[in-house]
């Protein structure tokens, strides 16, 4: 509700009418954003920061672009395969709201969260 009120008031506002396409985007997505507000605020933090996500993006496109083409999709997905496995040995240190992340999704998940953590 909170955060409904909070978008009627960005779209009611200078803001709102200066970028009117923005409420309406989210408008649309509503039914995919709304869901994310159940999860605790730490939780929302690792999931909203794009920078790590973005970089890794970038090195997946600069892999596939490099390549140019595959002869099927397993030659694809193998490649992808080995780009996250190796920018998964460059990562260093996590974000700093990680440790109370983990701990809020390891309630909310149980033991779903901790066999994928081991894994």
């Amino acid at each position: 509700k909170a955060a409904e009120v909070a978008l009627t008031a960005f779209e009611d506002g200078p803001w709102g009418e200066k970028y009117a396409a923005i409420g309406k985007a989210w408008r649309r997505a509503w039914p995919e954003v709304i869901p994310f507000f159940a999860f605790p605020r730490a939780v929302r933090r690792i999931l909203y920061t794009t920078n790590a996500i973005e970089a890794l993006n970038s090195k997946l496109r600069r892999a596939v672009r490099a390549r140019g083409h595959f002869p099927n999709d397993e030659a694809a997905l193998k490649l992808l395969f080995l780009v996250l496995n190796r920018s998964e040995k460059d990562w260093k240190m996590p974000p700093r709201e990680w440790t109370a992340a983990k701990a809020q999704m390891a309630v909310m998940f149980g033991e779903r969260f901790s066999k994928a953590m081991s894994a």
